[in-house]
């Protein structure tokens, strides 16, 4: 829990100013190994003096920056808070995030950013401004080169959710956290309609629906813990590896739960998390984007102690078949591993594309395969792709179907399949 020296805050705020979430140097305690945080530009103040700014200066200007320590890996952080003029951007304290995050990239460190903020800061301008635009270009500079996290801690609008966007991972809280391109009073006033701020930018909006989060968590603390995990599954940067966990699970074991696991007839759903539970170390499975496009699963896992993605298809939602949403979660998945050398797992169970989709999936397919678990059947684009890369497999049981379509033209669950008028081929081994 977060240590007592820091019950005051750092700026003297008493405990009954606090809110019921966590505060800054608060969360930077909890997510850090204790006693390893150092902190940055701890004095550094706005130089505005407009709008009364001259007399309302705050040592930090309202962020911490600094770096200190996950799992014993040096890990680099700032920290908003929306009780110093709304956690809003300045040039100071940009200045300060650019900072660590050059940082991060010359030592090759995560960078983890605790976002609670409500944008830019109003009295200094286009200043204010740039800072964001010296933020979003160490924003692509690092993207594939450090893993990038951003926390929404609180109501984030503007500015301050355009670069949590941009991350590799992004994670909420339920009830506390937002983010709005504008909120519900400035889309009111525009096109007259009535919103709530959890249905434009709630924590199950973005999880759920537009995808622009990719965990979501209780309270603060459930919330910084997942950042932790998650690490723990990530490289340092594009040249490290993977911190390797020990096990006791058996790399050759065999599992007979898994002869049973999956039906006998290939329309039959089933539950792919299941599947991928019995395989990996542990029976641990690390979901990404478990809300968004359920139709397909991707995460971390371990085996043989060592990190991997997976990613599979998920009969029991939508059959599996693949939509825009789909192909967008799983793509993004695959970049990521790509860039910091994370082995992929396939495990394929694809009656094909969602046949009334006109929105693009095909441009988002997954392009980068590694191994590929074959699990009953394979339809159209997923086998197109298989195929064509001459992917080593390993087939999970002793029979599956793959083909261009299904059973049927057109109707790729129903009938049985043969290898006459429906083009699907029954391969055993």
């Amino acid at each position: 829990m977060p240590s007592p020296r820091r019950a005051e805050g750092r700026n003297g705020e008493s405990v009954s100013a606090r809110r019921e979430s966590f505060r800054r140097e608060e969360r930077i305690d909890f997510l850090l190994d204790e006693g390893t945080f150092e902190e940055t530009d701890k004095f550094v103040t706005h130089r505005a003096t407009d709008f009364g700014m001259a007399e309302q200066r705050v040592p930090g200007d309202g962020f911490i920056t600094g770096y200190g320590r996950v799992h014993g890996r040096v890990v680099f952080v700032f920290a908003q808070d929306f009780t110093v003029f709304g956690g809003s951007l300045s040039e100071a304290n940009a200045a300060k995030i650019v900072k660590i995050m050059d940082m991060a990239m010359r030592v090759g460190a995560p960078i983890v950013g605790l976002n609670d903020s409500g944008g830019a800061r109003i009295q200094e301008g286009v200043v204010s401004l740039a800072g964001y635009t010296d933020i979003f270009l160490r924003n692509t500079l690092a993207s594939g080169v450090v893993p990038q996290i951003s926390a929404i801690l609180g109501p984030c609008a503007g500015g301050a959710v355009y670069s949590p966007a941009i991350t590799d991972f992004t994670l909420m809280t339920e009830k506390t956290s937002y983010m709005f391109v504008t909120g519900p009073d400035v889309i009111k006033t525009v096109t007259h309609e009535d919103v709530t701020k959890d249905a434009l930018g709630g924590a199950v909006t973005h999880n759920e629906i537009s995808g622009v989060a990719h965990f979501m968590a209780h309270d603060d603390q459930e919330c910084l813990a997942t950042v932790r995990e998650l690490l723990s599954f990530l490289p340092s940067n594009n040249l490290d590896g993977a911190p390797r966990k020990a096990t006791q699970d058996d790399p050759a074991r065999a599992d007979a739960a898994l002869d049973t696991m999956i039906p006998e007839e290939s329309n039959q759903p089933y539950d792919m998390v299941d599947v991928v539970a019995r395989v990996v170390d542990d029976g641990y499975f690390f979901q990404v984007q478990e809300h968004f496009a359920r139709n397909i699963v991707v995460g971390f896992a371990r085996m043989a102690g060592r990190t991997v993605g997976i990613v599979a298809n998920q009969p029991a939602f939508l059959a599996g078949v693949l939509d825009i949403n789909a192909s967008v979660k799983g793509a993004r998945f695959v970049r990521f591993c790509d860039a910091f050398n994370i082995p992929l797992n396939y495990v394929r169970r694809c009656a094909g594309i969602h046949a009334w989709d006109t929105t693009g999936t095909w441009r988002h397919h997954s392009p980068r395969r590694e191994a590929v678990v074959c699990v009953r059947r394979g339809h159209g684009a997923e086998a197109y792709g298989d195929h064509a890369q001459g992917l080593w497999r390993c087939v999970l049981r002793d029979e599956f179907e793959t083909s261009a379509h299904g059973r049927e033209p057109g109707m790729a669950d129903r009938g049985d399949c043969g290898d006459g008028a429906g083009g699907c081929g029954k391969h055993r081994l």
